[in-house]
């Protein structure tokens, strides 16, 4: 984020549409080790966030809009290309995120920038997109829907939401180390290939039950990053109700039991419950 842009940005500024530019401004300024946001940017001033209420984004086929996708494209003498296609794009890199400074404003597709949705801004994927970030030192992954451009500096490649910096634990830092892989919302809702009732054995732990597979799928992409236990959507529907329950396991011994509760109740505010099969 440049306070006052020189003669020359000025006029690449010019070129730029103002969703764009505002996009510009608010992914170009690297932090500082005495300040780890943006210049002139911040986190909230009530940093805590109940990050169990705050759902990942769930991707849905959305066409391709007009603005912000200007193909090439050049900012600060450099050219981007936008990707042909989003499918199969994968990337390790550095994750920044942009917060109150921003908020409120618009984003390079024009929409309004919300610094508590789960939002990111790229540089060359089409718009909007979705993609799933996993923080490459702890593990935690979430699903952000891409509607901005940048980040223009550093090598980063991802700008985040808030929201999404807090729920990969790298806002308090200002950058993380991040795996970035793009998710086709095609094959995001089809049926999901999972344990019948009869292949399940043992105890688990149940973490929610849902009448919408989409939202099982989202519960357990949330529990996903904080076990290393198998996470499973089992499918109880008929031909007149539909029921989907999120399970962990199985668990082998009551130690990890107990350990998994206390960790899903104070990271993400669930309760978790013993079944046995």
């Amino acid at each position: 984020m440049l306070r006052r842009p020189n003669k020359p940005l000025a006029n690449i500024y010019k070129a730029l549409p103002a969703a764009a530019l505002l996009s510009l401004l608010g992914c170009s300024t690297a932090p500082s080790e005495r300040n780890p946001y943006y210049a002139d940017d911040r986190p909230p001033a009530q940093r805590h966030l109940d990050l169990g209420a705050i759902s990942d984004a769930v991707p849905k086929v959305e066409p391709v809009t007009r603005a912000g996708n200007k193909n090439p494209y050049t900012v600060l003498n450099k050219t981007y290309h936008l990707l042909d296609d989003n499918a199969g794009y994968k990337e390790r890199g550095v994750a920044s995120w942009y917060g109150t400074k921003f908020h409120g404003k618009k984003t390079a597709n024009g929409e309004t920038y919300d610094m508590f949705a789960m939002t990111a801004a790229h540089k060359t994927l089409r718009i909007p997109a979705y993609v799933k970030v996993t923080n490459l030192d702890n593990g935690r992954q979430v699903i952000v829907r891409v509607n901005d451009r940048g980040p223009f500096l550093h090598d980063r490649i991802i700008d985040l939401s808030y929201a999404a910096a807090k729920k990969l634990d790298i806002a308090d830092r200002g950058t993380g180390r991040v795996e970035v892989e793009a998710i086709d919302p095609v094959a995001f809702h089809q049926p999901a290939k999972e344990p019948a009732q009869a292949a399940l054995a043992g105890d688990y732990l149940q973490v929610g039950a849902f009448a919408s597979v989409d939202s099982a799928r989202a519960m357990k992409l949330r529990v996903q990053q904080h076990t290393q236990y198998p996470v499973v959507v089992q499918n109880l529907s008929d031909t007149q109700v539909s029921l989907y329950k999120v399970l962990i396991g199985p668990v082998s011994t009551p130690a990890d039991q107990q350990w998994l509760r206390r960790l899903l109740n104070e990271r993400e505010k669930l309760s978790p419950f013993l079944v046995q099969y």
